[in-house]
């Protein structure tokens, strides 16, 4: 479920949305079913920001891909203006967008993810919603206008909730290159007595390294 919003918060069920694309219409999340993807929004075609965004997208999409991973974007723009502003990108840049771009001209799609913020006029703000094969809802992340994102980080985050998720595990700020703990993940502190003990007793063997057994670190 959402919120009364609709806003889709963390550990939802990403809502279903039918919309209009540069590659046709898309039916969001089922036609991503045993895929991640990445629905990123940007304030309008033919903007410097969001023309820096698509570029620094669309040069690691591939890297994407090979984390079972689709690029989708979004702002509150007719597809016609999709087209030539993707065509201006390719001549000028040199990059050809690989991936589609919703057309929400009625504004609908960003409503219903909460993309148009008070105070922010009517076009969407940079939003990226980050949903997991189940269509749910694992990342949710702002940007004003002024600034761009970091591509760098929806990756790691990408591939770190894909790790979290593989090895039941958490894992530290800035992995992979944690400052201390390198590429080390972090194991769920124990939540009884019995589960305390036996984390002792597993202190410090070749595949844990523990400063305590509510802080206990993992060779992945």
């Amino acid at each position: 479920m959402t919120d009364e919003s609709g806003f889709p918060l963390i550990g939802d069920q990403f809502p279903e949305l039918e919309a209009e694309t540069t590659h046709g219409t898309k039916t969001i999340p089922d036609d991503y079913e045993g895929k991640w993807f990445v629905l990123f929004s940007h304030p309008g075609d033919f903007t410097p920001v969001c023309t820096t965004e698509f570029v620094g997208f669309e040069q690691r999409r591939e890297e994407f891909e090979d984390l079972n991973a689709e690029l989708i974007g979004l702002s509150i723009d007719r597809v016609h203006s999709h087209i030539k502003w993707t065509e201006w990108i390719d001549e000028e840049i040199g990059e050809e967008i690989g991936f589609p771009i919703i057309a929400d001209e009625s504004g609908d799609v960003a409503d219903t993810l909460g993309m148009v913020h008070p105070g922010q006029g009517t076009s969407t703000v940079r939003a990226v919603f980050l949903v997991d094969p189940d269509g749910v809802t694992r990342q949710v992340l702002y940007y004003p206008k002024e600034i761009g994102r970091n591509v760098d980080e929806v990756l790691r985050s990408l591939e770190a909730l894909q790790t979290s998720d593989e090895e039941d595990v958490a894992l530290p700020a800035n992995w992979p290159e944690n400052e201390n703990f390198g590429d080390k993940a972090l194991l769920s502190p124990p939540g009884t007595v019995e589960e305390v003990e036996a984390r002792v007793a597993e202190a410090d063997t070749a595949e844990y390294e523990s400063y305590d057994w509510w802080f206990t670190l993992k060779e992945l």
